[in-house]
């Protein structure tokens, strides 16, 4: 069985000193024109400080349109690079890898906050969100190849573009939601044209020890489960990539489509050939425990997400206590303020059904 603090080395760049990636969390902290601030710099060193092998920032939108949630911290503008370089330089002072996670919320994009209708690959009465032009497909390619150029710029050793979870780049993946009949419609090859595209950019433009990551989900959002692992075979075969991170809402679930019923969701990307790429996997990887299934199961590495939110230095309890467990929830204001978590990112993770105890409710001790 891999050791969760064995390290990982990948095809380009630095290698992790561990097997534990910060998986790229949403928290609202970042000024309203997507430049850096106190809070996003704090929560994120404080997890490279933590022990994170790689520390990813949130979703970083790529476009000023394209932005999903008030607060996001942006890449579009070269207005963000004096931020995104003092973060870059202090994760990597802690030893940690330190990566953006490009993004675009496509007809996800909430219109209050962007102030126009949101754009999909094509209309979606749904969401009023109304259909790219060629000539914008091309520019949003060139939109995230830009962002990567940009991070590097900072200082950051790679990108990580998220494909995932129903935006843009997802909805382009989706036989349901794309509907367009020219090169980026019809066919998984057309569909997934974009993403492969923005691979290729990446790295034409970027050093050639920029580490490049791809955030694949495959279910929900008209997304069918045979696809997305023939596409993920793909992208692991073709060595563009130094690392895919399945993201599958919990690492043991099975799979919602009755046909693949049976066996773990996880099972079918750990199965697939994946040369000299990293497979890494996100969902519900909470405890020691958790981290060290997920790696017997087959892959290389874990995203913790909500662990990190509850202890900024989760990587360095599981070292000291292999069957280590997070803090039971509800966890109090007081306590996500010690963890590093600004007002904001506070409120956010209010709206998570028991996340946040009220005045009223104490805090549990510890699961020894």
């Amino acid at each position: 069985m891999t050791d969760i603090f064995s390290p990982l080395a990948f095809v380009r760049g630095p290698g992790m000193a561990n097997r534990i990636m910060l998986a790229p969390l949403t928290n609202q902290q970042s000024h309203a024109d997507g430049r850096m601030s106190q809070d996003e710099f704090h929560w994120l060193t404080m997890r490279a400080k933590g022990g994170f092998g790689l520390t990813m920032t949130c979703a970083a939108h790529v476009q000023r349109n394209g932005q999903g949630f008030p607060g996001q911290m942006g890449v579009w503008s070269d207005d963000h690079l004096e931020g995104l370089t003092r973060l870059a330089s202090a994760i990597k002072a802690e030893g940690s890898i330190s990566a953006v996670q490009l993004h675009h919320a496509g007809m996800r994009s909430p219109a209050e906050v962007i102030g126009e209708a949101p754009v999909c690959p094509s209309d979606n009465d749904e969401t009023k969100a109304r259909a790219l032009t060629a000539a914008e497909v091309e520019q949003l390619t060139e939109d995230f190849i830009a962002a990567a150029v940009r991070s590097e710029k900072a200082g950051f050793d790679g990108v990580e573009i998220h494909g995932a979870h129903g935006y843009v780049l997802c909805q382009f993946l989706s036989g349901e939601i794309n509907q367009r009949t020219d090169r980026w419609g019809g066919s998984l090859e057309n569909r997934a044209r974009i993403i492969t595209d923005i691979i290729a950019g990446v790295r034409a433009r970027c050093r050639p020890d920029f580490t490049l990551g791809l955030r694949l989900s495959p279910e929900r959002f008209g997304l069918k489960l045979a696809e997305i692992r023939d596409f993920a075979q793909e992208v692991l075969r073709g060595g563009a990539l130094d690392y895919l991170d399945m993201s599958l809402w919990d690492f043991r679930k099975a799979p919602v489509e009755e046909a693949f019923q049976g066996r773990s969701l996880m099972s079918y990307f750990t199965e697939l050939d994946r040369s000299q790429t990293r497979l890494g996997v996100a969902g519900k990887v909470m405890s020691g425990d958790d981290a060290a299934e997920a790696l017997a199961a087959g892959a290389d590495f874990v995203l913790v997400g909500r662990g990190a939110i509850l202890h900024h230095d989760w990587p360095r309890k599981v070292r000291a206590d292999a069957h280590f467990k997070p803090i039971s929830l509800p966890v109090t204001r007081e306590h996500l303020r010690a963890e590093g978590l600004g007002e904001a990112f506070i409120g956010y993770m209010g709206g998570w059904p028991g996340f946040v105890a009220t005045e009223t409710t104490p805090t549990p001790a510890p699961v020894s």
